[in-house]
């Protein structure tokens, strides 16, 4: 079988990486869409130390928990589950026996970062395919640092937000 032919097994677990400094409802969306064609979803929360030249407001303990409860509060918790990842994406994919990855993607930009690190991870193992959803429209401006620095000035963030997630915000930013 040449690389170009398939076998069709289907891909019966995916992974959704992310940073979620915090989750929100743009993320919620992707975990969402991903779990209706996959039976079998783990969401992996990022370490991302040196992400955007700063590391996390959140630790990856406090994040990995917020996911949790933010699944739990959009009843999308069966079958989903969360774990922190601390090394290579594909290296965790393959420890957990998934066969893809799902991103979502807002913008012209996402598009242009995840294709690169998509590339990567092809060449790192060309068996983890990588997925691509659109976000939806009304959820397309949401993302963690607008989150954050809307809630570091004391504004309302619930329409972006799972309620979880905006106490945990009032409580680190003082709100």
């Amino acid at each position: 079988m040449n690389k170009f032919q398939m076998e069709n097994d289907g891909i019966s677990h995916i992974v959704v990486p992310g940073t979620f400094d915090p989750v929100t409802y743009g993320h919620l969306d992707v975990i969402r869409r991903a779990r209706r064609f996959c039976p079998r979803v783990t969401v992996a929360v990022a370490a991302s130390v040196g992400k955007n030249g700063t590391g996390p407001v959140f630790t990856i303990e406090e994040r990995v928990q917020m996911v949790r409860d933010a699944l739990q509060e959009a009843w999308i918790d069966d079958g989903v589950d969360v774990s922190a990842l601390t090394g290579l994406l594909v290296d965790f994919c393959h420890e957990h026996g998934a066969g893809g990855v799902v991103k979502g993607l807002r913008a012209t930009t996402d598009f242009e970062y995840e294709l690169q690190q998509a590339d990567l991870n092809a060449r790192l193992a060309p068996d983890i395919e990588s997925i691509f959803i659109m976000s939806s429209p009304e959820l397309g401006c949401i993302s963690s640092s607008v989150v954050r620095e809307l809630a570091s000035f004391g504004s309302d963030v619930h329409l972006l937000v799972p309620p979880s997630v905006e106490k945990k915000l009032q409580e680190r930013f003082g709100a």
